[in-house]
């Protein structure tokens, strides 16, 4: 019944993370708190089927070059406006602006930063969890 459960409820969390991340509690979307979100049904995988069978599920070898290249979209975001004199984290497009619209969603720096803190804290979080099983996996054999 958990590996039910467990399978049943990880598209859910994940599309619920997304939600979360283009939108949030603010209209600039919440990177972090989605993360963490798709993180936890990842976690429900691990903990239903264990180590070996969640590692044949999911491409978890990839979740260090997720972090990493959430690290760098975040760092790029917050830096390149130096490059044109403008202050760390300066807005594009600025006050008064055209903003570019992809359905509801305004395409603007926050955005491409929340995009890269989730990428940042997802990899972090499943890797992690990845590690801790991996582990308890080798104690266990």
């Amino acid at each position: 019944m958990t590996r039910v459960v467990a399978r049943v409820l990880l598209v859910p969390a994940l599309v619920v993370a997304l939600a979360i991340l283009i939108k949030g509690y603010a209209d600039t979307g919440d990177g972090f708190n989605a993360g963490v979100i798709a993180a936890l049904g990842m976690l429900l995988q691990y903990v239903a089927f264990g180590y070996e069978e969640a590692e044949r599920m999911m491409p978890v070898r990839l979740v260090a070059v997720i972090a990493f290249g959430g690290l760098l979209l975040s760092l790029a975001v917050a830096l390149l406006p130096l490059f044109w004199g403008l202050a760390i984290f300066t807005h594009v497009p600025g006050p008064g602006e055209e903003v570019i619209h992809l359905g509801t969603v305004e395409l603007i720096t926050p955005v491409v930063f929340d995009i890269g803190v989730f990428m940042l804290v997802f990899g972090f979080a499943v890797g992690a969890i990845d590690l801790l099983a991996r582990a308890i996996h080798r104690r266990e054999t």
